[in-house]
């Protein structure tokens, strides 16, 4: 059995009375089972206040999780919010990690850090946090915690603010945050969450394909044996090309070859070698599709992905929800459109954390009409992504 618990809080400054708020939501005494964990999302002023901290230090269970610019739950949703999932349950039980520093070598202090943290043998389930890293690439973690663990599905995010060099794009674990350090948490026993996706509706691919011919992870080189400056200047997107983060309602969709389905890539910004460093790998020999992204498929994609999960499953627990910042940025004005179309599905009836972010973990299926079959685990960016209990 698996219980399902969310929270969230305003206050801000008053540390107090913000730990207070989450724990007379979840009601501790009454509701909690033999073993429990904490998903958080907050906004960075939570921490820089002493709130996130001061939360923790009153739960008795640890909390892992990041910085979100936008975060919702069944009750309430904005900027300026702290919220937590409580996964708690007799059966399964949880083990949480913090490993080293991701600098230098990230897949290293990954493997060691999965090593030295699994109680004796592998999880049934991982749940994965990182700040948002420029030079890293989140294909290079997910790629490794499934080579370790011998595919043992993943889902998570990573941090993403709303300032302009990510300086506040933190990790957040038992009421620290971090800068450069990934915290996972193990799930052991009875346990099977069914994940869902959604980038791009059908028929929003444009019509002109290429293949990566150079990559180095997450930079394009050259697609088509050609420079993919030249690329761009096909497209009419050389200007585009030379601005960061120009081209998120443009999003890369890549076809690995493997029968998964398409995986979306963020473009961030050309190089000195006007080479195209992408927020996710763009390993070669994959096929290249560019997308057209926009408020209307944002809502229809996402909708649909929730309604599925929901069809799909007899007894729903609770829902942990992650949507791509581009998706965010795509619905202009109406900033809170997605997550409110949500909390509006949901209906009350089913608890939920959503949380915007920097680049999203979730297993994808090789064939996505077979629900039990092989799944892969992929680092998603423009994606939504719910894992359902």
């Amino acid at each position: 059995m698996v219980k399902v618990l969310t929270a969230s809080t305003s206050n801000i400054d008053d540390t107090e009375a913000a730990a207070a708020d989450i724990k007379s939501q979840l009601d501790l005494e009454r509701n909690l089972l033999k073993h429990s964990v904490g998903i958080a999302a907050c906004h960075y002023e939570f921490v820089l206040s002493g709130a996130f901290k001061a939360v923790c230090d009153a739960l008795p269970f640890d909390v892992a999780g990041t910085i979100s610019s936008v975060q919702g739950v069944n009750e309430h949703s904005g900027t300026l919010l702290l919220t937590l999932f409580v996964i708690s349950s007799d059966d399964a039980s949880f083990k949480t990690i913090l490993t080293d520093s991701l600098k230098g070598t990230p897949g290293k202090a990954i493997e060691e850090g999965y090593k030295n943290g699994i109680a004796g043998t592998h999880p049934s389930l991982m749940f994965a946090y990182a700040p948002f890293m420029v030079e890293n690439s989140g294909d290079e973690y997910v790629n490794v915690l499934t080579k370790i663990s011998g595919g043992v599905p993943c889902f998570g995010t990573l941090a993403v603010d709303d300032t302009t060099d990510f300086r506040t794009c933190y990790m957040l674990y038992n009421g620290e945050c971090y800068r450069d350090r990934m915290s996972i948490i193990f799930v052991y026993g009875q346990i099977r969450p069914k994940f869902y996706l959604a980038s791009l509706s059908e028929g929003k691919l444009l019509d002109q394909s290429a293949v990566v011919t150079a990559s180095e992870g997450h930079v394009l080189k050259e697609v088509n044996g050609r420079p993919v400056i030249e690329y761009f200047e096909n497209l009419g997107l050389t200007k585009a090309s030379e601005t960061a983060y120009a081209m998120t309602s443009l999003p890369f969709m890549l076809d690995y070859m493997d029968g998964t389905p398409l995986v979306s890539k963020i473009f961030i910004s050309l190089n000195e070698d006007k080479h195209a460093v992408c927020a996710g790998a763009m390993p070669e020999g994959s096929t290249l599709y560019l997308g057209v992204l926009d408020k209307e498929d944002v809502l229809l994609s996402s909708r649909k992905a929730f309604q599925d999960a929901l069809a799909g499953t007899q007894k729903v627990s609770g829902i942990l929800i992650y949507s791509c910042i581009s998706r965010f940025m795509a619905l202009g004005s109406d900033l809170f459109a997605e997550i409110e179309m949500i909390r509006k599905e949901a209906g009350g009836k089913v608890p939920f954390l959503m949380a915007y972010s920097g680049g999203e973990i979730c297993p994808t299926r090789i064939n996505q009409a077979a629900p039990e079959s092989a799944a892969v685990n992929r680092f998603h960016n423009n994606t939504f992504i719910l894992c359902i209990f």
